[in-house]
């Protein structure tokens, strides 16, 4: 039985924990040397904690001393420091009084903290280049359906956003808004954006190449207040969610064609698996704090953290597998209406479901599209592309319910998950595996979005960011539902317990599936 008292407990350490891991995903490591923490930035290391670093050099490793407000550097050697470039009277007077034990300098860098955003910043952007990488220009365009967007939208819209919000230029560009309206009136409605072969493919990766250049120049020249290095970081995360829905938009477009093409050709599919038991893992419930604290990046609809009371409750150790949605179908469970809300009944005969999106029967056998072409289902594989209508229909049938956001928050941080050692695109598998036969929760993190019963709605005492960022997650709050723990095709390091990804419920096209939970355990 886990109780409040553990979630407390295992918080505070999670908030350190979940630091470390946006910092790897980022391209930056943390490093324990003499009791300091070491902020160790492509082959630069900078001291976080106080004073000047004094961290002698490994042959080859570029080591940085902050000196006052400035960051210094040189080329580590065992014996100490040496340099080529000439010397810093005052860089080198400083280094002097605090005792160094080191002769030169290099000229200033700029301090540990733009550094280490222009080092992230260039990571995320690289990633975003080789997502698309595989990409004709004409698989860059299409756009299947109004709610995807082609993948050409999609790099030049994340590069318009720091533009517009970091270098404050262009914001008024209608071309690649997509829907601030704060900003002005939009060029072109979300369901045309396929239609815009103009820019071209080649224009669009010009237009990304300028706009780093321009921003790897601020912030080398430490131009940005701290409210653009804010936005700045917000652009980031904003930016590794294109990420995800270049790969979902991808996968939509390429997996409803006739031909069925692979995204890469190198991808492995995984061998089958084994279907991992099901058990319950119960939860005391009680007062429990839901939400991001303060300290760490969070976006602005996971704040303020705040109280909320949860009965007890118990939690599937897996996720829902592909053998249980066979079961379901087989049971008829896509015709028969006991299982389903009005609205999703009425979707799911609307749309002609009979099973989840991709799959198909063949000669009795079922077959599904992942990002390797047509493949027979996996019955251990965790089930994905499931609605929201779907999931709550499935976990009916089962005798069970969806959790709670908060329910799954607490039984999250309880567990002692590391969201880093989840599942993610950074894997390359692109799709869900077999849950792992262990004890506890497994697939908390990864694999795929869970479907809670929380609609999307503002915590107490919500505050959107300012200006016309405030319309990045609140206006939305209304028709969604609340999904957590991420998935196989979301970055390494960008989720954490707190975060709210949200869709509405009949959505199917993003790597969506369901856990159990029941009030008093097993049904």
């Amino acid at each position: 039985m886990i109780g409040p008292a553990a979630v407390e407990e295992r918080r505070e350490r999670f908030d350190a924990s979940e630091r470390r891991e946006q910092h790897a995903a980022l391209g930056v490591e943390v490093r324990e040397d003499r009791g300091r923490e070491l902020l160790v930035v492509g082959a630069r290391a900078f001291d976080v904690g106080e004073g000047a670093l004094e961290q002698r050099g490994e042959p080859g490793l570029e080591v940085a001393v902050l000196v006052g407000q400035h960051l210094e550097h040189g080329v580590g050697r065992r014996d100490g420091f040496d340099h080529p470039k000439r010397e810093t009277s005052k860089v080198h007077a400083a280094a002097r009084e605090r005792g160094r034990p080191y002769g030169t300098w290099a000229a200033a860098l700029p301090p540990v903290k733009a550094l280490d955003l222009l080092t992230a910043y260039r990571t995320v952007r690289a990633r975003t280049v080789s997502v698309s990488a595989p990409l004709s220009p004409e698989d860059a365009l299409l756009q299947s359906m109004p709610d995807a967007s082609p993948a050409k939208w999609h790099l030049a819209h994340t590069t318009w956003f720091f533009e517009a919000f970091v270098l404050d230029e262009h914001a008024n560009d209608p071309l690649w808004n997509s829907y601030y309206d704060a900003l002005g009136a939009r060029a072109i409605e979300r369901a045309k954006r396929g239609l815009l072969s103009r820019p071209s493919l080649d224009d669009v990766r010009a237009y990304r190449a300028r706009v780093d250049e321009r921003i790897a120049a601020v912030l080398l020249a430490d131009g940005l207040t701290a409210e653009q290095r804010d936005i700045c970081e917000v652009g980031l995360h904003h930016e590794q969610q294109h990420q995800e829905l270049i790969l979902s938009d991808v996968k939509h477009a390429l997996g409803t064609q006739p031909l069925r093409p692979a995204y890469r050709e190198d991808l492995v599919r995984e061998a089958a698996g084994s279907i991992a038991p099901l058990s319950w893992i119960h939860v005391e419930g009680g007062l429990v704090s839901i939400g991001a604290a303060g300290r760490g990046f969070a976006f602005d609809n996971e704040r303020p953290q705040h109280l909320a009371m949860i009965p007890p409750f118990a939690l599937a150790s897996r996720p829902v597998c592909n053998a249980e949605v066979i079961a379901f179908i087989a049971d008829g469970g896509y015709t028969e209406p006991r299982f389903w809300l009005s609205d999703g009944f009425e979707t799911a005969r609307r749309e002609g479901w009979r099973a989840p999106l991709y799959w198909e029967l063949q000669d009795g056998v079922w077959l599904h599209y992942d990002l390797t072409g047509l493949r027979e289902v996996d019955p251990a594989s965790t089930a994905c592309h499931l609605s929201f209508f779907e999931a709550d229909a499935i976990a009916r049938w089962a005798n069970a319910r969806l959790p709670t956001e908060a329910e799954w928050e607490t039984a999250a941080l309880a567990s002692g998950a590391r969201s880093r050692d989840g599942h993610w695109a950074d894997d390359e598998l692109f799709h869900p595996t077999a849950a792992p036969i262990t004890t506890g929760l497994s697939q908390l993190y990864g694999d795929v979005w869970e479907w809670t019963a929380s609609p999307y709605v503002a915590y107490p005492g919500f505050r959107p960011l300012g200006g016309a960022l405030g319309e990045y997650n609140g206006k939305f709050m209304s028709g969604q539902m609340v999904l957590r723990g991420g998935s196989c095709l979301t970055p390494r390091g960008h989720v954490r317990a707190s975060y709210r990804n949200f869709f509405p419920p009949h959505a199917r096209w993003q790597m969506t599936g369901v856990r159990l939970a029941t009030d008093r355990g097993a049904p």
